[in-house]
């Protein structure tokens, strides 16, 4: 535990040398990166976003690439493609961008629901095929991708069904006055841009993170608590919350139950425990759950966000 603590305290040290306050979004980083997941951004644009990825990465010493998402983007441009070699009368394979250990996709609700969907594939099953081959993605593999809610001109909206393959998703804030003011005076000191020292953790500590994170106990009233939040956003549940259906068309799959146990464990080692308690479910609920609800026209006419109702059905299922 003390080297996971000294890691975690590593990248956290260098994750501030190029983003001011933003706790929630390093922290939400970090869980995803060692619980093995991926991420979703979204804010409106100029809150770092881009730059907290590029910092996770360069904090890990991993390969990166970037992908700038345009409605043009073609699946073979982000997967890889084969190339006919005339002088030797063979196909070559050349791999794309997304054979990387950190991926940044950003603004991916600007590529096409064709390459959307290839992506998440790659998310999902960690290789591509190309050429009828299939070539493994490297370990550890993260994609963070970035939307802006504000420009939905031109862009094509990720169906629930895709929003569920990410682990979580981070909603950022604008910040306050006092790290507003840090921003400026590192600006025009010339500290935001100066040059990064060397990574401080290395691809095989990333490893030895993920495989703590994997061996956190779990009790079975924790895994049961899990459980009866996730039923009780499908309108069932220990406690069943009144007039739910109202605001809700759909609750969490099982795949929202496995990532809040996950994330759960991240927070765990983060805290520098070796198990579980109930906090850590519920300091991930938003960014775990607010992508897996699907709100009813009317709750989305009156402005109803994810987050109340996740807040009520947390308050309706009591903690062990």
């Amino acid at each position: 535990m003390e080297r996971a603590a000294q890691h975690l305290t590593d990248i956290s040290a260098f994750f501030s040398q190029r983003v001011v306050g933003q706790e929630k979004l390093r922290s939400s980083l970090v869980a995803t990166l060692i619980a093995g997941g991926h991420i979703l951004l979204e804010s409106v644009p100029g809150l770092a976003k881009t730059t907290a990825a590029e910092t996770l990465a360069a904090a890990v010493s991993g390969t990166f690439h970037r992908i700038q998402c345009t409605p043009d983007l073609m699946p073979n441009d982000i997967v890889g493609t084969q190339i006919y070699n005339y002088g030797t009368g063979s196909f070559t394979t050349q791999l794309g961008p997304v054979h990387a250990n950190l991926v940044l996709l950003d603004e991916i609700n600007r590529s096409s629901a064709k390459t959307q969907s290839a992506m998440l594939e790659a998310m999902q099953e960690r290789q591509t095929s190309i050429g009828g081959e299939v070539y493994r993605l490297p370990d550890p593999f993260m994609v963070l991708a970035t939307q802006n809610p504000i420009e939905e001109e031109g862009t094509y909206v990720l169906p629930e069904a895709q929003m569920d393959r990410f682990l979580v998703k981070e909603v950022l804030t604008y910040p306050n006055p006092q790290d507003e003011v840090e921003i400026l005076d590192r600006v025009s000191s010339g500290r935001q841009v100066a040059a990064l020292p060397q990574a401080p953790v290395t691809i095989a500590d990333v490893k030895f993170l993920q495989e703590l994170v994997d061996g956190i106990y779990v009790d079975s009233a924790i895994k049961r608590y899990i459980v009866d939040i996730i039923n009780t956003s499908r309108f069932s549940g220990p406690r069943p919350v009144p007039g739910l259906a109202d605001q809700l068309r759909v609750g969490a799959s099982p795949r929202g139950a496995i990532a809040l146990m996950r994330v759960g464990q991240a927070m765990a080692l983060q805290a520098g425990r070796t198990f579980v308690v109930p906090d850590d479910v519920k300091a991930a609920r938003h960014a775990v759950l607010r992508h897996r609800l699907v709100r009813t026209f009317d709750a989305l006419a009156n402005g109803v966000a994810p987050e109340q109702i996740i807040d009520v059905i947390f308050d309706y299922v009591p903690a062990p």
